[in-house]
C-alpha cells in the first residue's frame, strides 16, 4: 500500500511540475557576447613553473615570439584532511576568485565552503576565507543541514556575484538541494542563503557542478542535474533566488553534471559525466537545443571516454571549444585537455595534465573534477582536485591557446587537402 501512496504522490508531483514548468512563457535567447577582457596583461610564468608542450602535430614550424608555457599553481591549503569540487569565476578588478569545499572528508560535518582571491600580476593566491559552513547554513537556512557541497559562481546581470551550493539534509546526494547566496563587493561579504525550489512539491535531489549561462533578458541559465529515481541533467532558468523555470536535457539514468556550449543565440550543445551501466558505451553523452534550451534532444555520443567523471568546458573568442577531463573509461589517474574547430567537430588532445597510467593501480592518484573559466575570452583558468588532498590551479595565456588552435586548423587543412588529393587520384 505504501507503495502505491509513493507513486501517486510521485504522478501528482510530475503533474503539477509539468503544469508549472510549461505554463511559463518562451525563453529568451542565449547571450552571445564575447567576454570582455579584465586582465590588462598576459600572466608570465614564473622561474619556478612547470613546462608544458604542445602536443607533436604535422604543421610546420614558423618562427613565433616566446610563448609562456601554462603557470602551475596550488589554491591554498587550510589544513583539511579533503578538498574537492573546486570552482572560479573573474572579478570585475582582474583577479579570480575560487571557491571549494574542505574538511575531514566529502559529506563529514565539519565541510565548509572555502573562497580564495588569485592576483595574475603577482602569480599568487591570498590566504583562503570560509564563505559558509554548515551551521551558519542551518541558520540562515531554518533547517537541518547534514552536509555542503559543490560551490557554483555566477555573475548575475547586474554585476553581482551569486553562489550556487548544494545543501542535504537527509541521506546522501540524491537527497540533496542548491541554495545561493549573493554579494554586492566581489565576494568579500555575503547574504543570508537562500534555497531555491526546483519543484512544488519534491524539492529534492537537484545538484549543481558547472558554470551557468546568461539570457538576453538578464536571467541566469543554470545546468543541474538530479541523482534520485533518474539520473538525468535541468537546466534551470534562475532570477535572483527563485527558479523560474526548468527544462529536462537527459533522459535516464545515465548522464549528470551537463556542460554548456552556446553556439548561436539559440542553439547550444550540452556535455555529460556519464553513469552508464556495464556493457554500454563509456563516452560522453551529448543533448542539442535549438531554441535556447526550451527543448533539449539526445545526440550522438561524444566519442572520447568518460569514466563516470566530471568535464570541463569553455568556449574561446577565437572560435575554438576546449575540454578537460579523464579520457580512459575507468579510473582518474589521467587528465587531458582537448581543443576542437566546432566546424570539423573533431576533438584533438592538446596536453596531458596528469597521467600516473604507468603506476600500479594502488599508487595511482584521483585527479578530477576540473571546472574552466577565461578572464578575457582569450586565456583560460583550469582547477581540479588533486588526490582529494589539494586543489590544482593552471593558467593557459591567450597566446598559448591561440597557437595551439592554429596548429589544430593547420592540421585540419592538411588533412583535408590530403583528402582531397587521394580522392582526386582514386577517380583517374
Amino acid at each position: 500500500m505504501s507503495r502505491v501512496i509513493a507513486l501517486c504522490f510521485l504522478l501528482l508531483a510530475g503533474v503539477v511540475g509539468f503544469m508549472h514548468t510549461y505554463s511559463r512563457p518562451a525563453w529568451s535567447s542565449f547571450s552571445t557576447s564575447k567576454v570582455e577582457s579584465v586582465v590588462s596583461e598576459e600572466l608570465a610564468p614564473p622561474a619556478h613553473a612547470t613546462n608544458h608542450h604542445l602536443a607533436a602535430s604535422k604543421s610546420k614550424v614558423i618562427s613565433q615570439p616566446v610563448i609562456p608555457n601554462p603557470v602551475a599553481n596550488w589554491l591554498p591549503d587550510t589544513g583539511a584532511a579533503s578538498v574537492h569540487a573546486a570552482s572560479l569565476i573573474a572579478l570585475k578588478d582582474g583577479a579570480i576568485r575560487a571557491f571549494w569545499f574542505a574538511g575531514s572528508r566529502e559529506g563529514a560535518p565539519d565541510v565548509v565552503i572555502n573562497t580564495a582571491v588569485f592576483d595574475p600580476k603577482a602569480n599568487a593566491w591570498a590566504a583562503p576565507t570560509v564563505v559558509i559552513d554548515r551551521a551558519t547554513a542551518e541558520q540562515g537556512l531554518s533547517r537541518y543541514i547534514a552536509k555542503l557541497g559543490n560551490p557554483v559562481p555566477a555573475r548575475m546581470a547586474d554585476g553581482r556575484l551569486q553562489l550556487f551550493f548544494v545543501t542535504v539534509s537527509i541521506g546522501g546526494w540524491a537527497g540533496s538541494s542548491i541554495s545561493s547566496l549573493i554579494s554586492d563587493d566581489e565576494g568579500l561579504t555575503w547574504s543570508r542563503p537562500q534555497r531555491l525550489i526546483t519543484s512544488p512539491l519534491m524539492n529534492l535531489s537537484t545538484l549543481v557542478k558547472s558554470p551557468a549561462v546568461l539570457f538576453v533578458d538578464g536571467r541566469l541559465g543554470l545546468p543541474a542535474y538530479h541523482e534520485w529515481i533518474g539520473r538525468f541533467g535541468e537546466f534551470l532558468r534562475i532570477q535572483g533566488a527563485q527558479v523560474i523555470d526548468k527544462r529536462r536535457m537527459s533522459s535516464g539514468r545515465a548522464a549528470i553534471q551537463p556542460v554548456l556550449f552556446i553556439n548561436t543565440p539559440d542553439d547550444a550543445t550540452a556535455y555529460f559525466r556519464q553513469m552508464r551501466s556495464s556493457g554500454l558505451p563509456k563516452q560522453i553523452p551529448v543533448s542539442q537545443t535549438q531554441d535556447a534550451g526550451q527543448r533539449w534532444r539526445g545526440a550522438l555520443d561524444l566519442d572520447i571516454p568518460n569514466p563516470n567523471s566530471a568535464i570541463a568546458g569553455l568556449a574561446l573568442n577565437n572560435g575554438a571549444h576546449v575540454l578537460v577531463l579523464n579520457n580512459i573509461e575507468a579510473g582518474r589517474h589521467r587528465l587531458v585537455l582537448m581543443m576542437s574547430n566546432p566546424q570539423s567537430g573533431e576533438w584533438h588532445m592538446i596536453q596531458t595534465l596528469e597521467n600516473e597510467e604507468a603506476l600500479p593501480d594502488q599508487e595511482r592518484k584521483e585527479f578530477s573534477y576540473p571546472y574552466l573559466i577565461s578572464a578575457n575570452g582569450n586565456d583560460a583558468h583550469l582547477v581540479y582536485t588533486w588526490d582529494r588532498k589539494r586543489i590544482r590551479h593552471l593558467y593557459f595565456s591567450g597566446a598559448w591557446l591561440d597557437r595551439a588552435y592554429d596548429q589544430l586548423r593547420q592540421l585540419n587543412s592538411e588533412k583535408a587537402s590530403e583528402i582531397a588529393a587521394n580522392s582526386k587520384e582514386e577517380a583517374k
